[in-house]
C-alpha cells in the first residue's frame, strides 16, 4: 500500500513533462489523480501510461485551457466530482512565448505569461482551498522556477510570472498554516521537457544565443554541471504530498542542481 492511499490529487499540465512525472509518482503511491491538458489524445496516452505505474492509484483526464479562469475552476470541480474530494493540488502548467528584451516585448507576451503561470495558479489554488479548508487537510504545490528567484535577460515575462507565483505561495501559506494545509513552490532548474524544446529556441534567440548554447548555459550555471530530470522534481513533490511533509510550508524549494543563490 502506498503512503498516498486514499488521497486525491489534481495536476494541471499533467500529460507530459514534469507534471506527468509527478502524476505518475502519485499514482505509484496510491493516490487517485486527475491530470489536465488541452489535447484529449495526449490525455488518453497519459492515462494509459499512468495505469502502468505499478501502484493502486486511479487516473482520470480532464481537458481544459488553464489560461481561462472558467477552465481552471472546472478542472478542480471535475476532480471533486470524479473522485469525491481534492487533497493535493499541483498547479504545474505554465510557460510563455514571444520572448524578447523588455524594450521590444509586447503587452500580449507579458499577459500570456501571467495568465499561464500566475493567474492559472491563483485560480486553481483558490478553487482548491474552498474544499481543503472544510476538510482540514491539504497539500498545495505551485510551480515556480529557478527564474522565480533570479533574473535572466530576454525572458522577463517568464521571470515576472514565476516571481509572482512565489509571492502568492508565501502569502497563502501564511493564511492557511493553522488549517492543516501546506503551500510550497517547486523551483526546478532547466529540464529539457517537451515544453523546453518547444519554447526554448525562441528564448535563446531573444538572448542572442542558440538553443544548444542555452542548455549549456543552464548546465554550467549549476553546481552539478548538468540539467535536472523530471523525476528529481517528482520525488520532492512526493515528500510534500505526504504526512512527513506536514512541517514544510511557505518554502520556495530549489531543485536546480545548486543554481539559485538561495
Amino acid at each position: 500500500m502506498g503512503f498516498l492511499e486514499g488521497r486525491v490529487a489534481c495536476v494541471t499540465g499533467g500529460t507530459r513533462g514534469i507534471g506527468f512525472a509527478i502524476a505518475k509518482a502519485f499514482c505509484r503511491e496510491g493516490a487517485d489523480v486527475v491530470v489536465n491538458g488541452r489535447d484529449p489524445e495526449k490525455g488518453a496516452r497519459a492515462i494509459e501510461e499512468l495505469a502502468k505505474s505499478g501502484g493502486s492509484g486511479r487516473a482520470h483526464f480532464t481537458a481544459g485551457n488553464v489560461r481561462l479562469r472558467s477552465d481552471c475552476e472546472a478542472i478542480v470541480a471535475e476532480t471533486v466530482e470524479h473522485f469525491g474530494r481534492i487533497d493535493i493540488l499541483v498547479a504545474n502548467a505554465g510557460g510563455g512565448s514571444n520572448y524578447a528584451p523588455v524594450v521590444d516585448m509586447t503587452d500580449e507576451a507579458m499577459a500570456e505569461a501571467l495568465d499561464w503561470s500566475f493567474w492559472h495558479t491563483f485560480w486553481t489554488v483558490r478553487a482548491s482551498l474552498k474544499h481543503m479548508i472544510p476538510n482540514g487537510w491539504g497539500r498545495i504545490m505551485t510551480m515556480s522556477s529557478v527564474e522565480g528567484k533570479m533574473g535572466k535577460p530576454g525572458i522577463a515575462s517568464y521571470v515576472v510570472a514565476k516571481h509572482a507565483v512565489c509571492g502568492l505561495t508565501k502569502s497563502v501559506a501564511r493564511e492557511v498554516g493553522t488549517l492543516g494545509i501546506t503551500v510550497n513552490a517547486l523551483c526546478p532548474g532547466a529540464i529539457e521537457t517537451d515544453e523546453m524544446r518547444s519554447q526554448g529556441p525562441g528564448a535563446a534567440a531573444s538572448m542572442g544565443i542558440s538553443y544548444e548554447q542555452l542548455l549549456e548555459t543552464f548546465a554550467n550555471e549549476s553546481a552539478i554541471k548538468r540539467l535536472n530530470e523530471v523525476d528529481d522534481v517528482a520525488e520532492v513533490a512526493l515528500l510534500l504530498a505526504s504526512e512527513a511533509g506536514g512541517g514544510i510550508t511557505g518554502s520556495l524549494i530549489s531543485i536546480d542542481g545548486g543554481t539559485s543563490p538561495y
